[in-house]
């Protein structure tokens, strides 16, 4: 049998009581700690749940604040506050009261009013406007940037560019005609800016810049404006008939249409050149019509060509006395026979009536357009006399 050795003997100078208070020592430390571990836990909980209530006590301001010095406004902002000072008070906006409508169960309904914007033209009170904004209108009305509401009438009216010319009945405002531009040396990425009364909202600047140029714009029935041009300046319901305006405040266009999904400015708005408008307003204030070449025919709808399977221009008959009827151009028979069909004017492709149209109006009115006619299957070239039938159209 194994014999266990004997227990050690503790070494020399080993006191129990000295260990004992030495873990009794750690113990106490070690309780200090957590102590002073919970109080701060405790103070920072108490501190957390306090904060908001002590930035309310501490940082809340009680008085006006004190107004930061702000310095000179850029170069940039300075002239578009400029521009608008000066050109607002060339900006109206018109109210147009269409018929009242009659219905068999009530003596009478409330006839709906229109409205859009419009510019002083000139210090007699002719203010131009589309002609969107007052057609089929029995009453007209515009209010001046003073606040002024003014009554008007038509002067003159161009469908086929969309522009109207209104004359103000004794204004007493003075009167600020617009300043006007050129558009034919526009350039893309120019500064546009654009006043007119979106929604109702008078006197709203937006800015932007010439998107594109050269555009073409339908109007009435076959016809297009051309030169017309995009901006992305911000162009809503209400700022028809307003002004399109370079960085110098002049007149570049008459804001008239925007492409939109939701009926809202999408960035893509589109003015009348102010060339244009400048040609067309002098002929409606002079003659209250604008001249619209023409040689005289009837056509056929477009959807009705393109089922037919046809290129061109279908004659359905030609007015009596016409350019048309005295250059031998035949419309349809009684039975829906084509005669004649137009494929060319002055040697370039016509597929539809606004073809044709920019056509005759490359041409002018007086001078012979060259057109090249189909029938039977077989070409031949005729010369017609454009004319001017806005009074053929009138009557």
């Amino acid at each position: 049998m194994t014999s266990l050795p004997p227990h050690s003997p503790p070494p020399p100078g080993f006191d129990p009581q000295v260990r004992e208070e030495a873990q009794l020592r750690r113990a106490r430390r070690n309780d200090l700690l957590l102590r002073i571990a919970i109080v701060w836990l405790l103070v920072l909980a108490t501190f957390w749940v306090a904060q908001p209530y002590l930035s309310a006590l501490w940082f809340s301001v009680t008085g006006p604040r004190t107004v930061t010095a702000r310095g000179d406004l850029a170069p940039a902002e300075k002239a578009t506050i400029e521009l608008f000072k000066q050109v607002s008070p060339s900006v109206v906006h018109v109210f147009a009261q269409t018929q009242q409508r009659v219905s068999p169960f009530f003596a009478q309904q409330e006839a709906p009013v229109q409205s859009g914007s419009g510019v002083i033209w000139d210090a007699a009170g002719h203010v131009v406007t589309n002609n969107h904004v007052i057609q089929n209108a029995s009453q007209l009305g515009v209010r001046m940037a003073s606040g002024e509401f003014v009554t008007a009438r038509v002067v003159g009216a161009a469908p086929n560019y969309d522009l109207a010319v209104l004359q103000l009945e004794r204004p007493h405002t003075p009167l600020r005609p617009i300043a006007i531009g050129s558009s034919e040396d526009l350039q893309v990425g120019q500064a546009t800016y654009a006043i007119g009364n979106p929604y109702g909202l008078e006197q709203t600047l937006t800015t932007g810049i010439v998107s594109a140029l050269r555009r073409r714009l339908p109007t009435a029935a076959a016809h297009e404006v051309r030169g017309v041009i995009q901006t992305d300046a911000a162009i809503n319901p209400g700022n028809s008939g307003g002004p399109l305006l370079d960085s110098a405040g002049r007149l570049i266009g008459i804001n008239t249409a925007i492409i939109s999904g939701s009926g809202a400015s999408a960035g893509i708005g589109f003015a009348i050149p102010v060339d244009a408008v400048n040609r067309v307003v002098t002929a409606l204030i002079t003659n209250g019509t604008v001249p619209v070449p023409g040689i005289g025919i009837i056509a056929a709808r477009e959807n009705e060509t393109a089922q037919l399977g046809i290129d061109g221009v279908v004659i359905l008959r030609t007015l009596p006395d016409s350019p048309a009827a005295k250059a031998g151009l035949e419309g349809a028979t009684d039975d829906g026979y084509v005669r004649d069909v137009i494929t060319e004017a002055d040697g370039k492709p016509v597929h539809g009536m606004s073809d044709l149209a920019a056509a005759l109006e490359d041409t002018g009115i007086g001078r012979d357009v060259k057109l090249t006619v189909e029938r039977d299957g077989r070409t031949r070239t005729v010369n017609v006399k454009v004319t001017d039938i806005s009074q053929q159209r009138r009557t």
